[in-house]
């Protein structure tokens, strides 16, 4: 099995590019909502360690953005409770699909928290940072500190472009996303 890790900026498609490869995607932000919805474990480790915060199961979104908000400790605390859990996940989804020939993972933390394999195969989404903004105003929940403070976790962009092998150009457009897939996918399934 060939695993894709999908590298990039807040913003920059990840999720999109990593939808058009065709393939079975693990995606974390989407099992992370899942356990904020349905996960009363996680609901009690969040309540017990952010009293002030996390009131309420299922866990509303607003609680976990205002406790990182108004203190940066607390984004790492839920990133801990989190980790742990979509680590599990993962595993889950790799069983699940060991016998694809090729997998996705759209994991916005994958080198930080040292999810990637050495064998993985890393891809960065290149995206002009003017279209990333504009695109993430846009959206019905940006926040601009929240934004800043996960910038603030992240490694570098330009260190995460180094360590990829090949590099999708997105301009938001499906033609030029499906043209960079189709050549990676030549290259790595002759």
């Amino acid at each position: 099995m060939i695993r894709i890790g999908i590298l990039g900026d807040i913003g920059a498609g990840k999720s999109y590019v990593a939808k058009n490869f065709g393939y079975p995607i693990f995606n974390a932000d989407h099992e992370v909502t899942k356990l904020y919805k349905n996960d009363r474990k996680i609901f009690n480790k969040l309540k017990k360690k952010l009293p002030k915060f996390i009131r309420s199961f299922p866990i509303d979104k607003k609680e976990i953005t205002n406790a990182i908000l108004i203190n940066k400790k607390n984004l790492t605390i839920i990133i801990k409770i989190i980790h742990s859990e979509i680590r599990k996940k993962l595993n889950i989804f790799l069983k699940k699909n060991k016998k694809k020939k090729l997998i996705i993972l759209d994991i916005p933390l994958l080198l930080e928290n040292k999810i990637n394999d050495k064998k993985d195969i890393l891809i960065f989404v290149e995206s002009k940072k003017t279209q990333i903004l504009k695109r993430l105003k846009k959206r019905n929940n940006f926040n601009e500190m929240l934004y800043k403070k996960f910038k603030s976790i992240q490694l570098p962009v330009s260190y995460k472009k180094k360590k990829s092998q090949f590099i999708i150009k997105n301009d938001f457009r499906k033609k030029t996303v499906t043209s960079g897939i189709k050549n990676i996918l030549n290259k790595l399934l002759k």
